[in-house]
């Protein structure tokens, strides 16, 4: 992140998250309808505003219809991933075939697999409502085909009796059926401030290649500005090779599979984070008989700023060398005054602008009061006001001093 932001600048937008191509269109957005000075007429800033958003327009339908299209494929990818895996729901099943054979797009595959279902569990059929009676609907089509093809005659009166007559019950789970230990790392849970916070040679990150060679999500770069990084263990996954190591608190692991498996199950680790595509993450699923089973077990997920957000918290559940510092869940509110957050019984809240420049955050205890005389485990006494030089820094600085407040001693 760059402490100075110029929305005419394409860069600034990149570093944020956005795509290269919507990134140059918000900039030259920008560029061609400034913001006018402020002491401006109020209608006349109004009218420029309106004039960027219209500009603005094309580029927001482009991004609906690009997370539309990102949605149907990762949904079809899901199911794709779950046979592979020995799912036995035969819905599964019906909406790859409606894809392949009929072209549905995801909501009519869903509706079509759910009027085969309906058919062959000997139901009567109910199609989707539609939205509006105005617009059509792909879904009831895809419903009535379903049903279809999973044996539903409606014109016939004895269809429904006949169909529920010849259903027959779903197979008992057999009790040599293999069934997984654990979790595979695509279920894992998204990070969060709610774990405890674990020291680094504690820590494994699992990272995809594809990170490593676009660097979307920037992990590389917010890693190394949190002090004591280097004692955490950091694999690379490939798509099609697996595992192999980019460091570790000990040196350099082996590479081969074997070896590889015994070096991690040796590893005391009590976090463990994977950062990658569905396609590697395809393959740490396969090869998760490799990993060590940890206290915590996360996964990043859903777009890149979603995933960098994840990744923070991550980050700051880290514990260096002399650190102390206390968990759980920051309770933030956006209140007339300003951002503030509570953790346990200390409140951080913005304080306005400092002199000559500058911005406040403070600190209050239970009482509403500032709160003086606490110190760390080591005796440094901790300062409930300090200025910060860039407001959009606020939330991590208010996060930081809450969590060493929430840790801290009261003498006296």
């Amino acid at each position: 992140m760059i402490d100075i932001f110029d929305p005419a600048d394409a860069g600034c937008w990149i570093a944020r998250g956005r795509p290269a191509h919507h990134a140059r269109a918000i900039a030259d957005a920008w560029r061609c309808f400034p913001d006018l000075p402020h002491d401006a007429p109020l209608d006349v800033r109004m009218a420029r505003t309106r004039e960027r958003v219209q500009m603005l327009g094309p580029l927001h339908e482009a991004i609906r219809l690009e997370t539309e299209q990102q949605r149907r494929a990762a949904n079809f990818t899901f199911v794709e991933r779950q046979i592979a895996q020995g799912s036995t729901d035969s819905r599964h099943v019906a909406i790859l075939h409606a894809r392949n054979i009929h072209g549905y797009d995801w909501d009519a595959a869903v509706a079509y697999a759910d009027g085969r279902y309906a058919a062959r569990a000997g139901w009567l059929a109910r199609p989707p409502s539609s939205p509006r009676p105005d617009q059509p609907d792909v879904r009831r089509p895809a419903y009535h085909q379903g049903f279809l093809d999973g044996g539903g005659q409606p014109d016939d009166v004895f269809d429904v009796a006949r169909r529920s007559f010849a259903a027959t019950p779903s197979e008992p789970i057999r009790a040599d059926t293999p069934r997984a230990a654990r979790p595979l790392p695509s279920q894992w849970p998204s990070p969060s401030d709610v774990p405890p916070p674990v020291s680094w040679h504690r820590r494994l990150l699992l990272l995809g290649e594809s990170e490593i060679t676009a660097g979307a999500i920037g992990i590389l770069a917010m890693l190394h500005q949190r002090p004591g990084y280097e004692a955490a263990a950091l694999f690379v996954v490939n798509a099609e090779s697996g595992l192999r190591p980019l460091w570790t608190s000990t040196g350099p692991a082996p590479g081969d599979g074997a070896t590889l498996r015994q070096f991690l199950r040796q590893g005391d680790y009590t976090d463990i984070l994977v950062v990658a595509d569905d396609a590697e993450l395809g393959r740490i699923d396969a090869d998760a008989d490799m990993l060590p089973l940890a206290r915590t077990m996360e996964r990043t997920r859903n777009s890149v700023l979603q995933q960098r957000a994840q990744f923070r918290h991550w980050l700051a559940r880290g514990r260096a060398p002399g650190d102390q510092f206390a968990a759980g869940h920051i309770r933030w509110s956006k209140m007339a005054a300003g951002l503030s957050g509570r953790l346990g019984d200390f409140t951080a809240r913005y304080g306005g602008p400092a002199e000559p420049r500058g911005h406040r955050i403070v600190v209050e205890d239970a009482n509403g009061q500032l709160a003086l005389g606490y110190r760390t485990a080591l005796g440094r006494e901790l300062q409930p006001e300090i200025v910060i030089g860039n407001k959009g820094h606020a939330r991590s600085a208010m996060a930081d001093l809450l969590r060493q407040y929430a840790a801290a001693l009261r003498l006296g």
